[in-house]
């Protein structure tokens, strides 16, 4: 058998990465999250056709979330949870960047 060259280690790592229950449940968490704290945002500031926009997108993701949860173990749910705390700092930086600093 071969030697695996770096890239090759590499590209395995993240596939092992995107088949971790953990990394999946905090990745959905954290965009789930980010989107709600991005929406509070924009209701705070009557931003319309955003709320719109991302109200569809926060229940659209839940779908996918809901029975991943429900039938998690106790380190998915915290997996889950860190996730969605940092989606949250996320989403009021990127509210304020593309409301406050781009002037969108």
């Amino acid at each position: 058998m071969e030697k695996l060259t770096r890239k090759q280690r590499s590209y395995l790592k993240l596939i092992s990465l995107k088949n971790n229950p953990q990394v999946s449940l905090f990745l959905t968490g954290m965009l789930h999250v980010l989107l709600v704290a991005v929406n509070t945002y924009q209701l705070a500031h009557k931003k319309w056709v955003g709320c719109f926009i991302v109200g569809f997108a926060i229940s659209f993701i839940w779908t996918f979330n809901v029975k991943k949860i429900a039938i998690g173990r106790m380190q998915e749910r915290i997996a889950y949870a860190m996730g969605a705390a940092i989606g949250t700092l996320m989403g009021l930086g990127l509210s304020i960047y593309v409301y406050e600093i781009l002037k969108l």
